[in-house]
């Protein structure tokens, strides 16, 4: 019998209709002569296996859901949750505790990875050069004469434990640095405004399999925006060179130091490193993603596709680690 694998999706963030998306787009490359996909919402109302637009409720005590009388049970999960709480370890934990298997990195990394300030801090550990941040939480008082002449302007405003699509600034002026932070604190609980780094954007994808780490063909991120934001992520306001046009020495580093990263981390399954080059080639890590958008216009699936392979090759790869 084929090993029944929960693709799952949705979450309590901004992002789960792209979540929503990234499902579709692994239920229809995974290998179904290996492998049985189920897709499974994960929402505020309800924990649901969809089968033929039918919805099955899910078990939370093991997992399981039931169909014509018969209990269903999972061989592993993929998370494909960008967000609480498939992206901040929470889903993992709850995975862990009933021992079902999983893709994605675990826990602790998860958490770790999605709380930006914490992790550059552990990364600024290595000798890895990050961007100078302030954190704030909520009820903190809110200097912003302090804040410029630590950052300087521009500086970014960001949700410290949410996705990076929504709520995050770019704030130039003094002025628009409290609706800057009203905005972030709108999809989180922590608040990081963290220095403006001048150069170029890029991202890295780097997946494990068989103990082997792979670092696919890194992308440039050109933006028609001010910067990243979702507009420029999602609704075609940037353009994604794949592979990117740089040297094959800064091609290298920037894989080398992404491979870094997930190790120091301590990941596994997919991940995505996105950074920054300045014109002397010092590369910063601005961000790493454990649940990378894997829709058919996201940047994975286009790495994966540029080193040649294909991407239900690659997914085989990583179910079958998990199992």
């Amino acid at each position: 019998m084929k090993p029944i694998i929960a693709l799952v999706y949705g979450g309590y963030s901004s992002e789960a209709a792209i979540s929503k998306k990234s499902a579709s787009t692994l239920f229809n490359n995974i290998n179904t002569e290996l492998f049985h996909p189920i897709l499974v919402e994960i929402s505020q109302q309800h924990w649901a296996a969809i089968i033929d637009e039918q919805t099955y409720s899910i078990d939370k005590n093991n997992f399981t859901y039931t169909k014509d009388g018969n209990t269903i049970k999972f061989n592993a999960a993929f998370i494909t949750i960008h967000g609480t709480p498939g992206e901040d370890g929470k889903l993992q934990s709850y995975f862990d505790m009933i021992k079902l298997p999983y893709v994605n990195s675990d826990s602790f990394s998860s958490a770790l990875s999605f709380n930006k300030w914490a992790c550059n801090k552990l990364l600024s550990t290595y000798q890895i050069p990050v961007a100078k941040s302030i954190l704030l939480r909520k009820g903190d008082e809110v200097n912003t004469q302090k804040i410029v002449s630590e950052l300087k302007l521009p500086c970014f405003v960001k949700p410290n434990d949410g996705g990076s699509s929504f709520g995050i600034s770019k704030v130039k002026t003094e002025q628009d640095l409290h609706p800057a932070i009203t905005k972030a604190f709108n999809e989180g609980n922590e608040v990081i405004i963290e220095s403006f780094v001048e150069g170029r954007e890029f991202t890295c994808g780097v997946y494990k399999s068989n103990d082997k780490l792979t670092a696919l063909p890194p992308t440039e991120i050109i933006s028609n925006n001010d910067f990243f934001d979702y507009e420029a992520k999602y609704k075609g306001e940037s353009n994604e060179v794949t592979p990117a046009k740089i040297s094959k020495e800064e091609t290298e580093q920037m894989q080398a130091l992404a491979m870094q990263i997930y190790q120091i981390i301590g990941l596994k399954g997919v991940a995505r490193v996105d950074c920054l080059m300045q014109n002397n080639g010092t590369i910063y890590p601005i961000e790493v993603n454990t649940t990378p958008g894997m829709t058919e216009e996201s940047i994975i699936p286009q790495q994966i596709a540029a080193s040649g392979k294909k991407l239900i090759d690659v997914l085989t790869l990583l179910i079958e680690e998990a199992l």
